[in-house]
């Protein structure tokens, strides 16, 4: 695995799925974005220095790790975070999970953890699931936002630990944003279009912050410019050390239970439920790289809709319903060694090594796995 530090050298347009342009429109932008954006990004790089990029999309050319358009190679972006440098070090920052509630109490910040309960039976709910997860809470609050997990958090997450203020970084100490105002272009002509004005919420961020991909098969020995987001902003991509923190696997395969944490969105056949898992004689059983286990509880953020551009048929990707980075799904009856644990979490939540959906090599369906 390859770790590169991705520091933008301007603001960034970092488009989500709204539609952009029309005439007094006006466009947010999602931080982070899809892992999808870093993976074009690389790979339009290693296209522009091993060959011809118009070739490759052509199907031309078949590139050592990218493979063709059609026909993914072993290049896929394993994991995709806002990071900040400190010296020669580069430390991954990660959304808080889904089950993990920050709340304001006074000059402090409190975290609570969400608890899988069994459901009363006079309690009605369209969950299918046994267990219902539960917010421990004395009296009814408003959960606070735009906090993240510096590394040290992110341990203590996966160990089911104690989260405390230190390990939480406030968004506005990672970026700001810059309203611009943009124009239609006539395709042909090359010159204004008349009442075709629109805004942008450009991303500013702050010096040695920006993002912090781990990705396999890529043959990567020195820095390089990248163009990255909407409108091609300049971005320095530098190889770095990199401290990920490790789930405690052996502890999860000796209780036989686990939660499984999605580090980017989830683009899932069955909806809502991870690839699997199927309904077997009432239960939901998992079932995935020699890992077997039981269903019972899960907490999933509103589900975002994932698009994109496919540059090499010059087509629009389709847009396909995904499970936000964040969603949380517990594990009992787990039967797995450290190892088949330690494949699933590599492989991600796609069916077989030897699928080759496109959107596996973009970093999409990635996960951890911590402690119940």
């Amino acid at each position: 695995m390859t770790s590169v530090f991705i520091e933008p050298l301007d603001v960034l347009v970092l488009r989500g799925n709204q539609l952009f342009g029309d005439p007094g429109s006006y466009g947010e932008s999602l931080v982070p974005p899809w892992p999808s954006v870093a993976a074009g990004a690389i790979r339009s790089s290693m296209l522009a220095r091993d060959g011809d990029p118009s070739a490759f999309g052509e199907g031309r050319w078949e590139h050592p790790s990218l493979g063709t358009p059609s026909r993914p190679g072993s290049f896929t972006v394993a994991a995709f975070h806002l990071a900040r440098r400190n010296g020669n070090r580069v430390e991954p920052l990660f959304k808080p999970p889904a089950d993990l509630v920050i709340e304001r109490a006074g000059d402090g910040m409190v975290t609570r953890r969400m608890e899988p309960a069994e459901i009363v039976r006079e309690l009605k709910s369209s969950n299918p699931l046994p267990l219902l997860p539960i917010l421990p809470q004395e009296k009814r609050t408003k959960p606070d936002t735009g906090f993240w997990l510096n590394g040290a958090g992110w341990s203590s997450y996966l160990l089911n630990k104690p989260i405390i203020k230190d390990h939480l970084v406030e968004s506005r100490n990672l970026w700001g944003y810059d309203l611009r105002v943009g124009i239609g272009l006539k395709a042909a002509a090359r010159h204004v279009e008349e009442g075709k004005l629109f805004s942008v919420n450009a991303v500013a961020f702050k010096p040695d912050v920006g993002f912090l991909v781990r990705m396999g098969g890529a043959d990567l020995t020195t820095d390089d410019f990248l163009r990255f987001g909407g409108d091609g902003r300049g971005a320095r991509m530098q190889l770095v050390e990199a401290d990920w923190p490790q789930p405690d696997l052996e502890r999860i395969a000796r209780t036989g239970r686990a939660r499984v944490v999605l580090t980017s969105p989830g683009l899932f056949e069955q909806g809502w439920l991870p690839t699997g898992v199927s309904l077997v004689d009432g239960k939901f059983r998992f079932e995935l790289h020699g890992v077997r286990a039981r269903l019972v509880a899960a907490v999933v953020p509103r589900a975002e809709v994932v698009s994109g551009f496919d540059i090499a048929n010059s087509l629009p990707k389709p847009a396909l319903r995904a499970v936000p980075a964040g969603g949380v799904y517990w594990l009992d009856d787990l039967d797995a060694t450290p190892d088949a644990l330690r494949k699933l979490a590599e492989a991600g939540l796609w069916p077989s090594e030897l699928h080759n959906d496109p959107r596996r090599a973009e970093g999409f369906n990635r996960m951890t796995l911590a402690v119940y």
